[in-house]
């Protein structure tokens, strides 16, 4: 059946990108269930923010991660029922709510810089790796390279071949 987006060429680029972004964040949250690691792959860019630049009000945090307000604000909530991040008010303004991670938070993040996101960051480069020429050949073999096998599997493979 033809790829109907795929033949669009740039007509179509933002929902090609879409579409690569939701197959590697599904392929991301299969190995994520297969280490019993308690979040969604989505939310991993907000804990790594919160890693790399310390406590954050939730306006700098969206900011950061190039995301919506609404949408930091919903993880931030999921993460806090997990009791991965605190939400405190900022000391200087009762309106900015502060957002940073808790001891179980910042544990799950050294965890994961240290047996997760290596894997995934593998993975993704491996899939990456014969990429050149134009833009729309590159996209075609992504998503042809994320058909013959997703990152999960990618990763399971790479470390046979380490073993």
């Amino acid at each position: 059946m033809e790829d109907v987006l795929r033949s669009l060429g740039f007509l179509c680029l933002g929902s090609r990108l879409k579409r690569i972004g939701e197959q590697l964040q599904a392929d991301t949250q299969r190995l994520l269930d297969c280490l019993d690691v308690p979040v969604q792959s989505s939310q991993y860019p907000l804990l790594a923010a919160l890693d790399r630049l310390g406590p954050l009000p939730v306006g700098e945090l969206a900011q950061s991660l190039g995301i919506t307000q609404p949408g930091v604000t919903r993880s931030v909530s999921l993460l806090a029922d997990l009791g991965l991040v605190e939400v405190t008010q900022s000391d200087g303004d009762q309106r900015r709510r502060m957002v940073s991670l808790t001891k179980s938070g910042q544990g799950l993040v050294d965890v994961a810089k240290r047996d997760v996101w290596p894997r995934i960051e593998g993975a993704v480069a491996d899939l990456c790796r014969d990429l050149s020429g134009p833009l729309l050949d590159q996209l075609a073999a992504i998503e042809d390279g994320l058909a013959t096998a997703p990152l999960d599997r990618r990763v399971r493979m790479s470390k046979g071949a380490a073993q």
